[in-house]
């Protein structure tokens, strides 16, 4: 998803065509890909930093967007097109881009198991009745 052209090809059923701001090629400039979803067709996602937008607006500017949103995103903050990068220069914004997707999916998983870990206590104290509730908080 580097290369721009990927971006806009993502946008072949993005909403927004003409007489906006955010046409599929603004969006693919900043680093955007559509993600659409069945109830929501216009969600962008940045390749780089995951930030989700939905529910754009015709008069909306991608990059006040993303920028208002993710103000550190690293593709943002790169000078350089992919083409005019060294290898160490990309390495480099790819290892960054790595981190912030490994962050996101342990961000995730952690509060997947957060919230097994509820049900399951809920689970358990429905199975020992109410009475004990007293035991089980003082215990945990």
């Amino acid at each position: 998803m580097y290369s721009f052209e990927s971006r806009q090809q993502s946008f072949a059923d993005w909403p927004f065509r003409e007489e906006c701001q955010c046409t599929p090629e603004m969006m693919a400039k900043v680093g955007f890909v559509h993600c659409p979803s069945e109830n929501e067709p216009d969600v962008a996602c940045c390749f780089f930093c995951l930030l989700e937008l939905e529910g754009w607006e015709p008069e909306d500017n991608p990059l006040s967007e993303h920028i208002k949103r993710s103000p550190h995103c690293g593709f943002l903050a790169s000078k350089k097109d992919l083409d005019e990068m060294t290898v160490a220069e990309f390495y480099h914004l790819e290892q960054e881009r790595l981190r912030v997707y490994i962050r996101k999916v342990s961000h995730q998983k952690i509060a997947f198991f957060r919230d097994e870990v509820d049900k399951t206590g809920e689970y358990l104290k429905m199975l020992f009745g109410a009475t004990n509730e007293k035991a089980w908080k003082h215990d945990v």
